[in-house]
């Protein structure tokens, strides 16, 4: 392969590559030469090359697998959460929120229509901002914020990477990872860089390690990490603080995604002299997923970037939605509702996670819409055995970030919408299926 490549230039290498690649003389998982065989071949410095090659990725044409060299890039997919498409087997790997605990948007929908919103009007609707202000700076005491206003918390994480980072910049994140924040990294062409993730959240010694690698953004979930349910103790977001002060110009996105659901304490790694950070609330999780709106508590300079990819004529959101979503946060009946809902959620999982441990299988419902159960047998050898009886489970592997990672051990099961009779069968499958 080296000697179909040309160049003595940087510049020159990474278009002969980008040649090759739009001729599909290299295709999407071809494999390039290492850097010292390139420069030998074409008598190049070897940095020379090297910088080739970061053109290259920084263009998003090819990805860096570490050991496994530096290959060429395609569409590369990852799993999603949501419903798998054309089973007949009874979904428990969905991650989603039951739809009978959704209030229903009806009421509210009556009663929002009022004036037209024209091109070059202000993209937050005021009532929301003051809601959203309130509601943010009960958690935010010591730091000042301004409010944007995204289509769902997604939407707002790849717009915060995009307004900090450039192509192949390292961004921390949880590992286990969030499927979404797997894919927002993968598609915006930056270098995931994992954090373990223990019982109280994202480790000490692995954000360490990935602020030595040079991490300039973190994404974390300080509740209801998805998939584990792990939260922030307050000792731990303390230690994590005490890291990140000497980082203050690496971005913080907290993606706060389970709030008014949590059954925990909202813990920060947002110090009060942290220079760039961003707390995001998606309202997906108990007004419903389509309702596609998120608040993000950004700091000033943040605000001002996001606000500019948010102007009026391109992709601002719609203030119908916005009003939609206060008239339901300000009804004392709709949040009584989501306060049944997270009530609902616990002790759906509480109970499930007490059937396995007294079957045998040790489980604890941390928080969140799903369990996280631990195996003796690899996960896939377990989902495999309960397709057989008629289940449909998401096994740890899909949101491990190391592609080479030993199989994962773990189930992520969505529990809390089974009846008491399909819960027990599902204990008693589980249990036949980890034998």
């Amino acid at each position: 392969m080296s000697d179909q490549i040309t160049g003595t230039t940087a510049s020159d290498i990474a278009d002969s590559v980008r040649a090759l690649r739009e001729r599909g003389v290299l295709r999407p998982g071809s494999v390039l030469p290492p850097v010292r065989e390139l420069a030998a071949t074409l008598g190049v410095n070897r940095n020379t090359a090297v910088a080739a090659y970061r053109q290259l990725a920084q263009a998003g044409l090819v990805v860096s697998r570490g050991r496994a060299g530096t290959v060429v890039a395609g569409l590369e997919t990852v799993a999603q959460e949501g419903y798998a498409p054309d089973t007949v087997l009874r979904d428990i790997g969905t991650g989603n929120p039951d739809p009978r605990l959704i209030p229903d948007p009806a009421p509210a929908l009556m009663t929002i229509a009022s004036r037209p919103v024209l091109y070059g009007e202000p993209v937050i609707d005021r009532g929301l901002e003051e809601w959203a202000r309130d509601w943010m700076s009960g958690d935010l005491t010591d730091v000042d914020f301004r409010i944007t206003v995204t289509s769902g918390a997604v939407d707002a994480v790849e717009r915060l990477l995009a307004q900090a980072l450039m192509r192949d910049d390292a961004v921390a994140l949880e590992d286990p990872c969030f499927l979404a924040s797997i894919h927002t990294v993968r598609l915006g062409g930056y270098r995931a860089v994992p954090v373990p993730v223990d019982s109280q959240g994202m480790t000490v010694d692995g954000l360490k390690a990935a602020l030595e690698a040079g991490v300039r953004a973190v994404i974390c979930t300080p509740r209801a990490q998805n998939p584990t349910g792990a939260s922030l103790t307050a000792a731990r977001a303390a230690e994590l603080r005490a890291v990140l002060a000497e980082h203050p110009y690496v971005l913080i996105i907290e993606d706060d995604h389970f709030s008014m659901l949590s059954q925990r304490p909202y813990e920060s790694l947002i110090g009060p002299e942290h220079r760039r950070f961003a707390l995001v609330r998606s309202v997906s999780k108990f007004l419903g997923p389509d309702m596609c709106l998120a608040i993000a508590a950004t700091d000033a300079e943040t605000a001002d970037r996001l606000g500019m990819r948010l102007s009026p004529g391109t992709t601002w959101v719609s203030h119908l939605l916005q009003r939609l979503a206060l008239t339901q946060l300000t009804d004392a009946s709709v949040m009584a509702e989501v306060a049944d809902a997270a009530s609902h959620y616990a002790e759906r999982n509480t109970a499930f996670a007490e059937l396995l441990r007294d079957s045998g299988i040790a489980a604890t419902a941390s928080d969140g819409l799903s369990l996280w159960v631990e195996f003796p047998l690899p996960a896939r050898a377990i989902a495999e055995r309960l397709m057989r009886r008629g289940w449909l489970a998401r096994t740890g592997d899909d949101f491990a970030l190391d592609e080479r990672a030993e199989p994962s051990h773990h189930l992520r099961l969505t529990v809390h919408d089974l009846s008491d009779d399909d819960a027990a069968t599902l204990v008693a499958d589980l249990v036949a299926a980890a034998r």
